[in-house]
Parts: C-alpha cells; structure tokens; sequence
C-alpha cells in the first residue's frame, strides 16, 4: 500500500511532521529559516526516531533518501503492519509538538533583538543602581528619578576645516594626477612598434617590486619622467620613501627651479677580510685624516621649465647601497602625524605609549615620546577640529543649522569693538534652539525648564548654558543651549532672553524654573520673570548645609520639610527641627520656603520636583563634548539629541496602557496603599478618606483636588482619590475611568506626540552656505593660565566629604570622616570629630597649641 486515506504516505508524513503538505517542501524549510532558533531543543531532525525509517529502507530496498535541511522524503512502504509501527513511534515522538508551534512563529530577529534591547536595559539598570549607591548620602527624590535611555556617542566625528568634501591627508603613496603614462597616446600603436614595446616594458617597470639587501619588499616609488603638480608634493613623497626604507635622505639642491635629492649613508665594504667601510681622506688643520665614511649612491634630481609649469623626474638612480638606520631625519611630527591619524580617529583617548609602540613595530625606527605628543596633537586637531578655525566658520554653521531644522534660533553676539571699521569680531556667546526640540517641548505640556551651567575644557574659556525639560515619562528633553563667556548675571539675562522669546515669554508668565542658587541666575530670573516660580534645587542647598551641619540627621530633617505638601504639615516640621537644632532652622529660614518647600509651590508645572537632576543628566551626557572646538561641541550636542530621540522611540514602542511607564508605575504603587483607606460621600462632590493615625482628606470630585495636594501638585491621583473612585464604583450606574483622572501630561498619545518632531541632520562642512557678513570672528580673550589645564569638574564639600566617608568606611580608617559627625569603625565604635576644636595646653592651659609647641604662654615652661 502506497496511500493512506487515499493520500500519498509522503503527504501524509509531511502534514504529522510540518502541519500541512506543501510545508516540507516550502522555501522557509529549505533555507533553513522555520525553528532555528530552537533546533538544539525541539527541532524535528532531534525527535524524529530516524532508526525506523532506516530499518524500513533496508528492508524493502529502496533508494537513499534525499535530505533536505533536516526534512525527510520517506520512500514507499508496502506492508500494512509497518505502516501501523512506524506511525505509532512518530506519534509517539511528536506528541506534545504544539507548545513547540508558537514558539517558531513571529520573527526570530526580532526576538533576538528584543533580548538584546531588554539585556542592554538590564545592564543599565545595575549601572544606575551602582551609581545610587555611590550617592547614599545625597538626597534622592523617588517618585521623580530622572530616568534617559542610553546614547552611543562613540563614533562622533566631524571636520569643517576641510573646504574640498571628502578631503583627507595624502600619505604621499598616490600624488594626485600621476600622468606617468598617457593611455590614449598609444590607442593607434601597433603591437610590434618599438614604442609600444617601450610602453610595456614602462609599465611592468611600475609595478615591479624592489626587494632591499635585508629582504624586505618596496614598491617602487619613483620613476624618469614622473609628473608631480608641486615640489611639496614631491618632497613629502620622497620623506615617505625615506621612512619605508629606512634611509636618511639629504636635499642638495632646493630651490625655486630645482630639487635634488640624495642618500648619505654609510656604504659596508669589505677591509683586509673583515667587514668595514672603505676608507676616505680629508683635511682637518691641516692635516690628513682617514675616515670610515662613504655616501650611497641613490639620488633623484627634479625641475621645472617655468614657473607654471609642473614638475618633472630627470635622473633617477634607485640602488641603494647603504646600510639602513633606525634615527632618521625626516620622521617629523607631521609625518607621523598622517601614518596615525586612523588611529586617533578610531580611538582620540589612545595613550601615547601605544602609539610609540605600534609606530617603532610597523617601521622599524626609533621615536620620542616628545615626538609623538606633537603628532597626536595635530592628528587630534584634524580630527576634532582647530579651536582657532572653526570660529571663522561659526556664522555659516548657524545658516546650515536654520536652513535644515526650519524655525530653529541661532543667535551670535560678539564683544563691543570700538573701531567700527575693523574687519574682525571678537566671539562671545551663541544660543542655540531647534526648532523640532522647540515644538516637540510645547508639546510636553508642562511648563517646567531646568537650567544649569557646565564648564568647557578647551583652552578657551566658557560656559554651556542647557534649558531642559521634562517630557511625559519624567524623562529630559533638552530644549535650548548656549556657549557664552561666563556664568554672570549678564549671561544668564541674555540667555533667558532669548528663551523667553522661542517659548513667547512675557514678564507677567507663570513659568516655573528649577536650578541652583547661583547669583547671576537669581537676579536675571527675578528682573525678566518676576511673577514666575523659581524653585531651588535642594541637594544643592543640602550641599551648603553639610559645610556646617554634615550628620545625617540634618538630611532628614531638611528633606522631610521640604518634601511636605501642606502648610501645616510644613510648619509641624520646622518646628521639630528646631527643637532639634535652632542654629540650622534659622539658617534654613533664610531660604525663603517658596523656593523649596513642595507646601508652598502651585500647581501650574505639574510636577513636585525638588531637585534638578534633568540638567545634571544632560551635562553628564555631553560631557565628552565639552572639551572639542566650538562647531564641534555644538555639533556634539546635536548629534545626541537627534540620537536620543530614535532611542526614545524604540523604548516607546514597548509602552503598554494609555500611560506612560513611569507614570504606570506611580498609580499602581498609590494604588497599592490606597486599600487601607475609607471613603464616605457627603451626597454632593465631596468625599470624606479616613485612614489610621488621623490620616483624614477630603476629595473634591468636580475640582479633581485633594487636601493633602499630591494630586494638586502632580497631576496623579493620589491614594486618598483612588479610595474615593473605589467607593464610587460601587454604583452600577457610574462609568469611571481612572485614566481620566489621570493629567494629560502623564498620557501615552502626549509622549508620542512629543518626540514626533525630528532633529535634521545636516550637510558636510564643503556643502554649507557661505555667510555674506563682512567681518571675520576671532576666539575670544584668553590667558594661558601656569600648569596643566584643569579638565575635571570641581566637587563640591558636600562630594569631597561624601568620597572621604567612604573610603574611610572601606578602608577600616579608625577616624572621623566628616566634621561634627560620626565615623564607624571596624569594631563598631564611633567617635566624635575634633575637626576644628580647639586644643588645650597642658601645661599653660591656653588654646591654640599643645605642651609639644608651648613656649610659655602664661605657664611654666618646661625643663630642656
């Protein structure tokens, strides 16, 4: 019997085996595409009892099989009894195969790149966990943890001082226009013409191979009649034949019509059977002195005609018979600069011992480390930029920047010049906002700007001045930055100025601005935005209470004020830490409570945020940017964010719900705690949340508002309102929606919405318009400052104290760590500081000094 069921046995083993009959034979299966990812565990070829069908091939005789991809062609079967045991084991080995289904459906790909995606997210989570734990004893605000997907910035490169696109440095292997032979000169040439044969013989010679007298193999490099279009370009090519072959190459001859080259090694000979150098006569003083010295023989002479014309070989002889050296003359800086530019370029940070290493590896010479610094110097300057050059071209990088990002603000101020009619402009600031950044931030909803400042680390002077929000995940969303001189009052105007403007600002705008306490900051804020809420950051006003005040308790105790949402709740905890300590609250009252107590903000940003981390999280993120020329960093910066916004979008793409992840996790955790309380409805809009511990608020429905004021401040529900929605969906009528209580910064379709608009990227520098300002800029001022420019950023004491605490805490140190405070140590005995007490005499009894340094002050001194 061939047929089962009237069906073929191959059909019918192809639908046990695949789910149907044309599956076995489908274009997936012979490629090798269905169940890949899963053959080590569940394929067919592994649970298919292959022995049987071998068996039955030997018994009836028939062909081998033909494999294809790991599926079966089963020959045909003629015995009832077989037919029964063969597909009894298959089913037997096939059972259970449907959980083995979903798993090969979808797209392998993506499956292995969303393991990959969640892998990365996992590794930044430790790396953001690590980093928490570095800051135990700095302030943390939970609920609003600034949380920005991660940007590859590795391969950053850009290059505006080339004017030719796609210009690079000649290495002197290939000059440009290399007419050695002219192909269509000889297109009419017969085969067996003598200049044909020339012609041939012309060409092998070029690419023949000339092998030195120690083995090593050399392209030939020159030839008679050779054409180079200057004598640079012929004298770079002759100082890379210099370092391929190890020879010191002399200019004789160096003139305007002229160039003669020649090679002045020592010449080996043999001298009474021994090896040596022939010996040369000469006249010093008179007398006759034997020298050891000969000069090799290889030399090239070059010229021109005219002026105009191009420069030719003339005579040639390339037999060098000189014995090679590792000190040559023509390793310049410059020269190894164009041998290691791919390798700072692959790698900028690339030590200098590394570069000396691989450089005396490849070519066999001996270089210092003086020498080296100065070719990385000028490699990295051609890789990153002159600091110098790129100011010039300032002005068209802002017109490439506008013309392909349309509504963005590109502003350039300059210093005050006194003579009008100087051609040159001295730098002093630029502001930048792109226009996708800016429609994208309007579009966040929230009118709540961050602003800080961060150091540039070039050796020009300068400020970064960022403006960065807060998107609907609780994620930054950089929206302005500057380069200006310094962070002044004056900078800072100017800069908010032009912020104001892009956002359409007034004077009477309730904005919300969150930042440190810096001088100029505060009296440019209050002068252009007086009715607006300008918040301090409250890790940096604990940075200046840990100067005077380091123990934890302090901590607390600030934080649990500031953190409170009520006034009453406010004034409870002020009062108890002045019973704790009334030196510290008076100092903390001098800080009006407007600018840092959540009790005293409204509601208008909806956001609680005590602390500005969304601009610390930026600074962080271009912080290798900082220390480029200036087209550089603002192209730095950029990059990122056209970056950043892709990155966004592939974490968007995961979000489930009408929320957003971090709003998600917010409600549920206030959903959590919501159980424990009690609501009971007064008969209009009103409901009565009572918990333990006198724990009773009052919701009002219709004004979406609660007396404890979460709700009011964030835009989420809190527990109290979530505890009232419970209580009113037990009506059956009601249709609530917790969602809708829930502000539309906080929404799904809002993100989205958000990082819709697209940073452009933009042409390469030989492409951008050309500026018709007829005054050149300059860098601004700048005074070399003794030592070794400073890259790192200066800790604050609240940071150096913080470092000191733990590595004493590490280290086992049996002393005290920060002043006024505690210090474990490895037996769990703490000891108060003496930092700052003053010591007693013991034998004159007076401060200031011990009986070691007394002299007597007032006691009797003592006996020498």
């Amino acid at each position: 019997m061939n047929h089962v069921n009237d069906e073929p046995i191959g059909e019918y083993m192809s639908l046990i085996l695949f789910g149907s009959k044309t599956d076995a034979f489908s274009p997936e299966y012979r490629r090798g595409r269905v169940g890949n990812s899963k053959r080590e565990e569940g394929s067919c070829s592994k649970r298919l009892n292959l022995e049987d069908i071998d068996d039955l091939k030997e018994k009836e005789n028939t062909n081998e099989d033909e494999m294809i991809d790991g599926c079966y062609n089963t020959p045909p079967i003629n015995d009832d009894e077989q037919y029964n045991e063969l597909f009894d084991n298959l089913m037997e080995n096939l059972n259970g195969s449907d959980e083995y289904v979903e798993e090969y459906e979808g797209d392998v790909e993506s499956e292995e790149s969303d393991e990959e995606y969640e892998k990365d997210e996992g590794d930044d989570h430790d790396g953001k966990q690590s980093e928490n734990e570095d800051k135990v004893d700095d302030i943390m605000d939970e609920e609003n943890n600034i949380e920005d997907v991660d940007v590859d910035m590795a391969d950053f490169f850009v290059n505006v001082e080339s004017d030719v696109e796609g210009a690079c440095i000649n290495d002197g292997h290939e000059p440009e226009d290399m007419e050695v032979i002219n192909n269509e000169e000889f297109e009419s040439l017969d085969e067996g013409s003598d200049q044909d044969r020339e012609r041939r013989a012309l060409i092998r010679n070029l690419g023949k191979e000339k092998r030195c007298n120690f083995g090593s193999v050399h392209i030939q490099s020159f030839s008679v009649g050779q054409k180079f279009k200057s004598k640079k370009e012929l004298k770079e090519l002759i100082d890379v034949h210099a370092l391929e072959t190890r020879r010191n190459l002399f200019f004789k001859k160096n003139d305007s019509q002229r160039l003669r080259a020649q090679c002045r090694g020592v010449v080996p000979v043999i001298n009474k059977g021994q090896v040596g150098t022939k010996p040369t006569t000469s006249k010093s003083k008179g007398k006759e002195v034997k020298t050891q010295k000969e000069t090799c023989g290889w030399y090239i002479h070059a010229s021109r005609s005219n002026p105009e014309s191009d420069w030719f070989i003339r005579t040639l002889n390339q037999t060098h018979t000189c014995l090679q050296t590792r000190k040559l003359r023509a390793c310049t800086a410059s020269l190894i600069c164009k041998k290691i530019i791919d390798q700072v370029e692959a790698d900028p940070k690339i030590p200098l011992r590394a570069i000396q290493d691989h450089f005396q590896k490849t070519y066999q010479v001996g270089i210092s480390m003086d020498k080296v610094f100065r070719a990385k110097d000028m490699a990295r300057k051609h890789v990153t930029g002159d600091y110098t050059k790129q100011f010039e071209l300032l002005r068209d990088y802002a017109l490439e920047l506008q013309a392909t990002n349309p509504d963005t603000t590109v502003k350039i101020d300059v210093c005050p010049n006194g003579n009008p009619a100087s051609p040159t402009r001295q730098f002093r600031r630029i502001y930048v906002c792109l226009g996708p950044l800016k429609k994208g931030f309007k579009a966040c909803l929230r009118d709540l700007v961050g602003l800080d400042g961060a150091f540039m680390k070039g050796p020009f002077p300068g400020q970064v001045l960022t403006a960065v929000g807060l998107d609907s995940n609780n994620g930054i969303y950089p929206l302005a930055y500057a380069i200006v001189e310094s962070e002044n009052t004056a900078s800072w105007k100017w800069f908010l100025e032009n912020l104001g403007d892009d956002l359409e600002l007034g004077s009477n705008s309730n904005y919300t601005f969150i930042s440190d306490r810096q001088k100029g900051l505060q009296i440019a804020v209050d002068q252009l935005f007086p009715n607006a809420e300008h918040r301090y950051c409250i890790r940096h006003i604990h940075d200046n209470m840990r100067k005077k005040w380091g123990q934890t308790e302090y901590r607390d105790h600030l934080w649990r004020c500031a953190s409170a949402t009520t006034i009453p709740e406010f004034e409870h905890l002020m009062k108890e830490f002045s019973e704790y300590d009334k030196e510290a609250c008076q100092w903390l009252k001098q800080i009006p409570p407007v600018h840092w107590a959540r009790s005293h903000f409204s509601g208008r940003a909806v956001s609680d945020v005590l602390i500005s981390n969304m601009c610390e999280v930026f600074n962080g993120k271009i912080e290798k940017g900082r220390d480029k020329p200036v087209i550089s960093c603002l192209e730095f910066i950029r990059e990122y964010l056209m970056k950043r916004i892709c990155n966004v979008m592939k974490a968007m793409k995961k979000a489930k719900g009408p929320l957003t992840p971090t709003a998600t996790d917010i409600l549920d955790a206030r959903k959590k705690s919501a159980s424990q309380y009690i609501a009971r409805w007064n008969g209009a809009n009103k409901y009565q949340v009572t918990a333990a511990l006198q724990d009773q608020h009052v919701v009002d429905v219709r004004n979406q508002t609660c007396t404890c004021r979460k709700w009011e401040l964030m835009g989420i529900p809190c527990r109290h309102a979530i505890a009232t929605l419970n209580e009113m969906s037990k009506d059956p009528e009601a249709e609530l929606d917790i969602y809708k209580w829930v502000h539309k910064v906080y929404w799904l379709e809002t993100w989205q919405k958000a990082y819709s608009f697209k940073v452009e990227p933009i042409k390469g520098r030989p492409m951008w318009p050309k500026s018709n300002c007829p005054t050149k800029l300059i860098p601004p001022p700048h005074h070399t400052q003794v030592g070794r420019p400073k890259k790192k950023r200066r800790q604050s004491e609240g940071e150096r104290l913080s470092k000191r605490q733990k590595a004493s805490a590490g280290d086992g140190v049996n002393e005290m760590q920060g002043e006024n405070s505690q210090g474990p140590r490895n037996d769990g005995v703490q000891k108060l500081s003496r930092k700052h007490v003053s010591v007693t005499c013991s034998k004159c009894k007076n401060k200031g000094h011990n009986s070691r340094t007394c002299k007597g002050q007032g006691g009797n001194q003592s006996k020498k």
